[in-house]
């Protein structure tokens, strides 16, 4: 695969191991069209290419990602038919990691929220510095979770924790979401980096076909669930783009201000 070729990403390969770095420091990684579109490409690509056995994924500056370019919700808030037409991408996403025939190791180097947080939480193996907070905040803004927290909160924490945090988008600490299950380890962030490349390369020198097929047969079950909920997570999202809450909330941020919320 060309490393090169991607404008919001930065590929490093170092061996059998291959880092993709979330590249938009600029607006913490959040995410935008092209972001999204160039994910699902990466995690299709490198699953062609035998020289690479192991994916870890991070963020470049501070954070790991902070979800959704708020310039990028506005737009779509402002002409719903680009929601529509990025709706796609949003399954097409999650469906990449899960098909991606490589393990990938999400070194959660900051804060995680809202699709950043999904698309850590996705990843197979996961590690964050002790610093970290991860929450999905697609309710305060008046947004459903449409884009994958529905589907993997719940499988890593329970359904009952799930909708306390999902409900109010609260953030957790690193080790308390190792403590509820959501990650794997939190670790002191001067050892990240040393922890992450350890667990790599351990994970590299395995058979590599035992690796792949011991993957694909954990997520069979995954997929089915994603499958049976994300159509109408991503359409319920949609419906919300449209209401009078999610505008509110936007515009109270924007304006930096508490939302009076109506329930419309």
């Amino acid at each position: 695969m060309n490393t090169t070729d991607y404008q919001t990403l930065a590929l490093h390969q170092d061996g059998a191991v291959l880092t993709l770095t979330l590249d938009r420091p600029e607006v913490m990684n959040a995410a935008n069209a092209q972001l999204e579109m160039e994910l699902c490409r990466f995690f299709t690509e490198v699953s062609h290419d035998a020289r690479i056995r192991v994916v870890i994924v991070t963020g470049q500056g501070k954070a790991f990602s902070a979800g959704g370019d708020f310039a990028y919700i506005g737009e779509m808030m402002e002409h719903p038919e680009r929601f529509l037409d990025a709706m796609p991408y949003s399954k097409r996403l999650i469906f990449s990691m899960l098909e991606c025939s490589k393990p990938v190791i999400a070194k959660i180097n900051g804060h995680a929220m809202g699709l950043g947080a999904t698309l850590a939480l996705f990843c197979d193996v996961s590690f964050a510095a002790d610093h970290v907070r991860i929450a999905d905040p697609h309710v305060p803004i008046g947004f459903v979770a449409g884009d994958g927290g529905a589907v993997i909160w719940p499988q890593l924490v329970g359904y009952n924790r799930a909708k306390e945090y999902l409900f109010t988008g609260e953030a957790l600490l690193a080790p308390d979401a190792e403590r509820l299950g959501l990650i794997n380890h939190a670790v002191p962030a001067a050892e990240l980096d040393a922890r992450v490349r350890a667990y790599a390369e351990k994970v590299a020198a395995m058979p590599a076909r035992a690796v792949q097929w011991t993957k694909a047969s954990i997520n069979i079950g995954l997929k089915q669930l994603a499958h049976s909920i994300m159509d109408a997570s991503i359409a319920y999202e949609a419906l919300s783009n449209a209401t009078h809450d999610h505008r509110e909330a936007m515009n109270a941020l924007r304006d930096k201000r508490k939302p009076e919320f109506t329930g419309n």
